[in-house]
């Protein structure tokens, strides 16, 4: 694979990099002085509770990987790579060409790419099949004016996110057949697109989709934010034929909440770094990802395929037996284990009443859940339906035991009353 930081980005660096040649008036005394003012400095910090500090009240997560409720914890050993990572300066070209290398092997990719978020992934795959590696065009974006510049979309495969493609410039247009799709197809068109979580919405399936794009020659991109677990997905998409295929970083792989991971053939990938940071002047410039995401997300990857995926998938049925068995007998409360088609596919529990014997909804069940100690969040539902849905898999160690006694007291709380 060529090299990404090329003799154009060599230029455009060195061209930018004169400031340097102050640091020369400084010396390594100097320069370790300040480091041990601003160490000091920052160790106040270190030693309180920041949160507190900020007026900021954390909260149990028993909702999942949400992006507005902060997503994942990160693992001792991502936090550690990242601290370690930030201690000295390398070059991003590099340090992406490395850890990308070493993610691809991991996950049977031609090559991957660390991006800062999924939305930042699906605009990088989309600027790379409109753009590829011509420089003026990846200046002229968003005006598309004499390229490719149409991205074939399910009618039921919208989302809020479809603006991230957007960005680049392009035309949507939507389908809802096979025929249709065959027939959508032109010399403007750039890329297909799949909502993964769309699937079971579509006339058309997956394999099918990306059957078609292959048989047309034009790229096909899969949107599988939070499609981990199962572990297999990360290998399975290219698998079955897909060009591109976008994760989220910070919430089954447990990396960084601002990363996200592009996966797919070796010039795509490329197309996709020179199309956004730290290439000045290019749709995806405004999604920056520094080193310590970088090697982030590439420990968080390495950890996540070595992982016992088993004896955790174990370990959330124990989670969720124990929350259920903490409201089984209380009046009208009845339980479901489910597991999600698509997205968060995991164990999950479900706490059904019957709202003529318990003088309780939904609303004032996640309001005593939010305002009370320890605030505790849960996975979004219905707000019409006395149903409580209850996500095991963010939970930190002793946390199911906090969740099964908070519900349990709600609950019979609401009973006596009634």
């Amino acid at each position: 694979m060529q090299s990404w930081f090329n003799h154009s980005t060599r230029r455009r660096f060195l061209q930018g990099a004169s400031w340097l040649s102050l640091l020369g008036g400084l010396s390594s005394d100097r320069l370790r002085a300040a480091n041990t003012r601003a160490s000091a400095k920052g160790a106040r910090f270190s030693s309180q509770k920041i949160y507190e500090e900020l007026r900021v009240r954390p909260f149990i997560n028993a909702a999942g990987t949400y992006t507005m409720l902060s997503a994942c914890i990160m693992p001792r050993e991502v936090v550690a790579a990242m601290e370690e990572a930030s201690r000295q300066h390398v070059s991003i070209p590099e340090l992406q060409e490395a850890a990308g290398k070493r993610i691809a092997s991991l996950v049977g990719s031609e090559a991957a790419l660390v991006t800062s978020g999924c939305a930042a992934a699906l605009t990088l795959a989309t600027a790379a099949c409109v753009c590829g590696t011509d420089e003026e065009k990846i200046r002229q974006v968003p005006d598309t004016q004499g390229m490719k510049s149409e991205v074939i979309f399910q009618k039921t495969h919208r989302f809020g996110y479809d603006h991230a493609i957007r960005n680049v410039g392009v035309k949507i247009v939507e389908v809802e057949t096979r025929q249709e799709l065959e027939s959508a197809i032109s010399d403007k068109t750039a890329l297909l697109f799949f909502l993964n979580l769309a699937d079971p919405q579509g006339k058309i399936k997956r394999q099918e989709f990306a059957e078609i794009a292959k048989k047309a020659g034009i790229p096909s991109l899969i949107d599988a934010a939070a499609d981990v677990p199962p572990a297999e997905n990360l290998s399975a998409y290219i698998k079955m034929g897909y060009d591109l295929v976008a994760f989220s970083g910070g919430k089954g792989i447990k990396g960084p909440q601002c990363s996200g991971l592009l996966l797919g053939k070796k010039e795509l990938i490329h197309a996709a770094f020179l199309n956004g940071s730290p290439n000045a002047d290019s749709a995806g410039r405004i999604g920056k990802v520094g080193k310590e995401e970088i090697v982030g997300l590439m420990t968080a990857v390495e950890l996540y395929v070595k992982k016992d995926h088993q004896a955790e998938w174990k370990d959330w049925e124990r989670q969720v037996s124990l929350i259920g068995n903490a409201v089984a007998g209380i009046r009208s409360v009845q339980t479901e284990r489910f597991v999600p088609e698509i997205a968060n596919q995991v164990p999950h529990l479900a706490i059904k009443w019957d709202p003529t014997a318990l003088r309780l909804t939904k609303e004032d069940f996640v309001k005593a859940l939010r305002e009370g100690e320890p605030r505790i969040e849960v996975r979004p539902s219905a707000p019409s339906e006395p149903r409580l849905e209850v996500a095991v898999w963010m939970l930190q160690p002793g946390e199911d035991r906090i969740v099964a006694r908070r519900c349990a007291e709600i609950l019979k709380k609401s009973a006596a009353a009634a």
